[in-house]
């Protein structure tokens, strides 16, 4: 299996950490570190385990037949990763959290 994240997911995930550490949901850099890698961790862990659902329309503008998971954090906090898998690779084209796209889903 092989995972290939977009570059605009690779800037998202890298600027999660500064928005993180900067609107103090963590008061070390290096939790909001730790929480980025509990996410990359999870989309290798689960990715060709989980069962996929089809994603919505409202998100083919990352890609076309997208399908996505879910990695739940905490009681309020979801994961959405968004890909498409051709065999055993998997490209990651959008990742986002119930806070903010669960009104799509």
């Amino acid at each position: 299996m092989k995972i290939i994240y977009h570059k605009q997911v690779v800037k998202y995930l890298n600027e999660l950490v500064d928005v993180l550490y900067e609107q103090d949901y963590f008061g070390f850099k290096e939790s909001a570190y730790d929480y980025v890698d509990w996410i990359l961790d999870r989309v290798s862990k689960n990715i060709g385990t989980m069962p996929p659902k089809a994603a919505p329309e409202y998100f083919s503008k990352y890609g076309e037949n997208l399908s996505y998971i879910r990695l739940k954090r905490n009681t309020q906090t979801t994961w959405y990763v968004f890909f498409n898998q051709e065999n055993d690779l998997f490209h990651i084209r959008y990742i986002s959290n119930n806070h903010i796209i669960a009104q799509y889903l």
